[in-house]
């Protein structure tokens, strides 16, 4: 299996919106061109090596959630289609071919909207200080990788440069107002639900995820990528055994092998080996056959 990996992109004659620590989007007016590269980030340090095929399965993916959920919240995609791309891209078919998007520009709303639906992460290191994450107390006695009682939303700060930190509702209250607050943790947990229950028929945990929300003429809507191994972690349904950290199908895989290295989580991070780079390879690509039911 090769595939050539892309780790930046240069197209000099379109204006750069923002290169993010994997995708790099061009202003397009009123649309952006979302480009997915290959590169990982973990720690919030963008490491050195990629990981091939990443790209196209952040964006193949992405497209299918969207049009799974488009009748649960509309989103911004336009097309990932290169044909129906303004002229001025077509030269470039080759690099975007499979791994971009075409989408609407919108007015981004600056709070990560996370859901979580089982103890783990960042979330499950809160519960055992304070029995609580963001703000919203959690039963006594829960186990790493157990599932929630019921979904719950746990919004982040979105930071350019460095980590996202946990704040509570009423946070994002103070940033948006009441209204706005409230619907985008309805919709968060809404189209989680949707996804979570569609995903696990397909033998996929969705442990949590993070949206991003914008508005488009008034309306709040769903923007940047959706229900990818970047943005969620996803445990193998089979494999599913609470009381300890799970196997997952995201980059989870490589942070645990980095916590491994003589690293103290400050650039440049340490190179990945081979065997490394394939496996984390083959389960961004399994979670995609697995998701989609079709190989990538």
């Amino acid at each position: 299996m090769e595939e050539k990996v892309l780790l930046t992109t240069e197209f000099n004659d379109l204006k750069l919106f923002r290169r993010g620590k994997v995708r790099d989007v061009y202003d397009l007016g009123d649309k952006l061109l979302i480009v997915s590269t290959d590169r990982i980030s973990c720690f919030d340090v963008v490491l050195s090596d990629g990981i091939p095929f990443k790209g196209r399965v952040l964006t193949a993916l992405s497209v299918f959630w969207f049009g799974l959920l488009k009748d649960a919240l509309p989103n911004h995609f336009i097309t990932s289609v290169i044909k129906d791309y303004p002229q001025e891209l077509q030269k470039y078919s080759d690099i975007l071919s499979g791994r971009s998007m075409l989408v609407k520009k919108t007015r981004a709303l600056p709070v990560e909207c996370v859901v979580r639906g089982y103890l783990s992460g960042s979330g499950w290191k809160e519960y055992k200080n304070s029995q609580s994450i963001c703000g919203i107390k959690l039963p006594a006695g829960l186990k790493e990788s157990d599932k929630l009682p019921e979904p719950i939303f746990t919004p982040t700060t979105k930071a350019d440069v460095g980590h996202d930190e946990n704040v509570d509702q009423g946070y994002v209250e103070n940033k948006l107002g009441k209204e706005t607050a409230g619907k985008i943790k309805d919709y968060s947990i809404a189209v989680y639900n949707k996804a979570a229950e569609y995903a696990l028929k397909r033998g996929i945990i969705i442990a949590d995820t993070k949206f991003e929300f914008g508005i488009d003429d008034g309306k709040i809507i769903i923007i940047d990528e959706v229900l990818t191994p970047d943005s969620s972690r996803f445990w193998p349904k089979d494999q599913y055994r609470p009381a300890a950290g799970q196997p997952s199908f995201d980059k989870q895989f490589v942070r645990d092998y980095l916590e491994t290295c003589d690293w103290d989580k400050t650039p440049p991070a340490p190179r990945l080996p081979k065997e490394i780079v394939e496996k984390t390879t083959s389960k961004y690509l399994e979670s995609y056959r697995l998701l989609t039911g079709k190989n990538l």
